[in-house]
């Protein structure tokens, strides 16, 4: 597994910092879920999602279902992004922002860890 790029986005106080991994199997998704709880053990969500050649999968990790991992995966694969994986810590700022800017918050920052806008 190997870190390509990172992204910080915040809206109404609510931070999504963003991590874009080349993973070779679904074992390293395991392994960075698992650094990521450890490095922000005070974020509240840690969606992902994940495309390789012979498998994928995503999480929402407790947000409103199809909001977080849907859109990142869907990211991967309009972009044919194999062995690519997509990761978005989320710190809860205090104000709800309802599934259309949740939506759009995690693609943002899944799009700009691509370096695309």
């Amino acid at each position: 597994m190997q870190l390509i790029n990172t992204f910080t986005y915040e809206i109404k106080k609510s931070k999504f910092i963003g991590y874009y991994y080349a993973i070779e199997n679904s074992d390293e998704v395991k392994k960075i879920i698992e650094n990521l709880k450890k490095e922000h053990k005070k974020a509240k969500h840690i969606p992902y999602a994940f495309l390789l050649a012979n498998t994928a999968g995503k999480s929402d990790d407790k947000e409103p279902t199809n909001t977080a991992g849907l859109p990142i995966y869907n990211l991967l694969l309009e972009k044919k992004l194999i062995n690519k994986a997509i990761f978005v810590v989320r710190y809860f700022g205090g104000v709800k922002l309802g599934a259309g800017n949740l939506m759009r918050s995690y693609l943002t920052t899944a799009k700009n860890c691509l370096n695309e806008n």
